[in-house]
């Protein structure tokens, strides 16, 4: 971390394929709705499909909007985004569209894919992540060495759910299309295999002529060290919440989300709520579920700050009230400055006590705004 925000973007049939097996490529969706896409790729700072779909359908990957070109070149980014193609092999076609539309390229590959992608001389920069694909060294890699905030992925349906099995992505954009294609070897949005537990939050639907876009959000927290998209998401809502604190001289504002492990939210707090001046965030959120919750052994507990290891207003610092509720998993944004408690170091309780922690330190900025009057970080 931090990672690019990934938004997966397909179009299915009724009964979920992603095309038919002729070889014609299937349209399914409508021209309202390819203008719809057009304006997606014109938002974001690059497109990553694989290297099966350029084989299958060749596609050109552009922005074909002159005005948004434009509008983006105002802005000071190139016309195109940059993409990007993802190939195990590196066995890519060099006369295909995608190397000879558009702006820069990138393949993504192994050590030995590398070797291969680089004899065929096509123009694109070429990046080798080991001795297999890792998804989180590309993320990183895009997001650290080519400055890409947001990823638009356009397929295949191996990628998507790989993306979504490993909890890396923050948006699926689908949009449903009235037909049936029937065949049972037509290629399938979503492959089998073990999935985040839980729902993902519908946050959209709209008609787009024929078609229907619907827009999710993964909910359900990551699992061990390795942070999830929704991970990013929860721990948003607990800087949100410390905004939210009266504000103090003498103790920091903190807000605390436990949600479950299938993504449902199961309390919230946030410091002095309630008019109570000496309650900790997560003081506040662990007190409005039973002990007994048999979901807290497997929840998440995000809180903007990190969990206290000492205090003198409660016989129990919030590290212990979170070991005591068997909860084995904290997300959090930073560490306790020495501003109150010289060397508080909650996270090293915890992760002492077999909890594991994940500091998420894209998300500091959020988390320290509302205790600026604490940092010295207002004249």
């Amino acid at each position: 971390m931090p990672y690019p925000y990934v938004l997966l973007s397909a179009a299915v049939s009724l009964d979920g394929c992603l095309d038919d097996t002729t070889p014609e490529r299937l349209l399914l969706s409508s021209p309202a709705d390819f203008d719809r896409v057009d304006e997606v790729r014109a938002s974001v700072d690059a497109i990553l499909v694989g290297a099966g779909t350029i084989r299958a359908d060749n596609p050109r990957l552009l922005v074909n909007s002159a005005d948004r070109r434009a509008a983006r070149v105002a802005a000071g980014k190139p016309p195109y985004p940059l993409k990007v193609t993802v190939s195990g092999s590196g066995d890519l076609d060099p006369a295909a569209n995608f190397w000879h539309t558009g702006g820069d390229k990138l393949v993504c590959t192994t050590d030995k894919g590398a070797e291969r992608a680089r004899a065929l001389g096509i123009a694109a920069d070429v990046v080798p992540l080991g001795p297999e694909l890792d998804w989180r060294r590309l993320l990183t890699h895009l997001h650290d060495e080519r400055g890409v905030r947001r990823l638009m992925v356009e397929g295949g349906g191996t990628i998507h759910t790989q993306l979504l099995q490993q909890g890396l992505a923050d948006e699926l954009q689908l949009v449903l299309a009235p037909l049936f294609v029937g065949d049972p070897d037509a290629p399938r949005l979503f492959g089998p295999g073990a999935y985040q537990e839980g729902r993902l939050r519908l946050t959209e639907t709209r008609r787009i002529e024929d078609v229907v876009l619907m827009r999710y959000e993964p909910t359900a927290p990551g699992t061990g060290p390795l942070p999830s998209a929704a991970d990013r998401r929860w721990l948003d809502l607990a800087c949100a919440l410390a905004a939210e604190c009266p504000p103090a001289q003498t103790a920091f504002s903190v807000g605390a989300v436990i949600v479950a492990a299938d993504g449902t939210e199961l309390a919230r707090g946030h410091s002095r709520e309630a008019g109570d001046p000496v309650v900790h965030a997560e003081e506040a959120a662990l007190a409005k579920l039973d002990p007994a919750d048999p979901r807290l052994p497997g929840a998440t507990v995000y809180s903007s700050l990190e969990p206290c290891a000492r205090r003198s207003s409660r016989p129990a610092p919030c590290a212990r009230l979170i070991l005591d509720a068997g909860v084995r998993r904290v997300v959090t944004a930073w560490q306790e400055p020495d501003t109150f408690v010289t060397a508080a170091d909650g996270n090293g309780l915890l992760t002492a006590e077999g909890v594991d922690v994940v500091v998420l330190p894209e998300c500091a900025e959020r988390a320290k705004a509302p205790n600026a009057h604490l940092l010295g970080l207002l004249g």
